[in-house]
């Protein structure tokens, strides 16, 4: 714990510099060449490989979600064996374990955090969320998602009947833009509203590609907002050598950027539902993250504050002289104060531990 005084910056533009610094989802980082059915590697096949998970778990007689449009995205001839091929009851697969878990985190927070009423998919363009789960009235739904699979998905799911809740809106966002800040706001997203963010899905090819996620979240999502989704495994081993270190790592990325982050066992999740745990090793990592400081348009002097110290691991709190006074017997200063008093709490481990 530390307590000292803290200088103010002489100017603070809260209205402009933050878009001149700001970072968004790079376009040359996101993009990714949308491969033919041949292409086994493609986002298009990966797609709707999840899609076909999807199918199979709704297929189960006790499933762990409904999803009633998964099959629309494929072949009916495919339909029929897995259909006729359906897995035991006991099984599942860390996909699907991680779409339940992400399901019920957002239908928790949508429900029970007063305001939430923007959600933001990161997606690989054929999430079904929107249609099938139930959104508070007057929710607007932003789907990021990679441009020709999402109108493509769009297509079969019209052809199938599917359509948003009424009085809610699903707008979509390509990911290949250069400046998906800029869209989302442009398209309905406020900065100064609450707001949920799932990530499951969208194509990560480095790990400047997450991190500049993790920027665009953090600049847009309210103080107290939650960001939940899958994290591939493969960004963490790009950092470090040593599996146990995994989880500082993850702190560390995600509180660098206004973030305190939980990472999600998926034994955890499958504890309490009847299912074996999957076997072999999972290729994501499943987090809970909550934005712990302001949005990039939430103007305050204590914005800059709260970015300076969390950018550093720590959560501060800013101590009105006021308050100092009220207990002593003494009038408040008179005039401004040239100094800013605070208490801030580290919230990750030393570089020794």
């Amino acid at each position: 714990m530390a307590a000292v005084y803290l200088h103010p910056p002489h100017l603070i533009c809260t209205h402009c510099s933050w878009k001149k610094k700001k970072k968004t989802i790079s376009s040359a980082v996101v993009r990714a060449t949308l491969g033919g059915d041949d292409d086994p590697f493609s986002i298009q096949v990966a797609a709707i490989n999840r899609a076909s998970l999807r199918f199979q778990e709704t297929l189960a007689p006790e499933p762990l979600f409904h999803d009633p449009y998964a099959g629309c995205f494929i072949d009916p001839e495919v339909q029929k064996k897995m259909k006729k091929n359906s897995l035991p009851t006991t099984s599942t697969s860390h996909y699907c374990l991680a779409t339940k878990f992400i399901d019920d985190k957002l239908f928790s927070v949508v429900n029970h955090v007063d305001g939430v009423r923007q959600i933001v998919l990161l997606t690989d363009g054929m999430d079904t969320r929107p249609y099938r789960l139930k959104w508070p009235n007057s929710s607007i739904i932003f789907d990021i998602s990679p441009e020709r699979i999402f109108r493509t998905a769009a297509q079969n799911l019209k052809g199938v009947g599917a359509k948003i809740p009424k009085s809610c809106l699903l707008v979509h966002v390509p990911s290949e833009s250069s400046d998906i800040q800029e869209i989302l706001c442009r398209k309905g997203f406020n900065g100064n509203r609450p707001s949920v963010w799932a990530m499951q899905g969208l194509p990560m090819m480095t790990l400047a590609s997450f991190i500049d996620v993790l920027v665009t979240v953090s600049s847009l999502a309210t103080k107290g907002c939650f960001f939940v989704g899958e994290l591939p495994a493969w960004l963490a081993e790009t950092e470090i050598v040593i599996k146990p270190d995994t989880r500082r790592w993850i702190d560390r990325i995600f509180m660098s950027n206004g973030f305190r982050v939980e990472v999600i066992s998926y034994d955890e999740v499958v504890k309490d539902i009847r299912r074996n745990p999957p076997s072999g090793d999972c290729k994501y990592i499943l987090f809970v993250a909550e934005q712990l400081r302001l949005s990039d348009v939430q103007p305050d002097t204590r914005r800059w504050i709260d970015r300076i110290f969390m950018s550093n691991g720590f959560r501060v709190e800013v101590i009105s002289y006021d308050e100092v006074v009220k207990d002593i017997r003494r009038n408040p200063p008179s005039g401004d104060c040239k100094y800013i008093l605070f208490v801030a709490e580290q919230l990750r481990l030393s570089d020794v531990q």
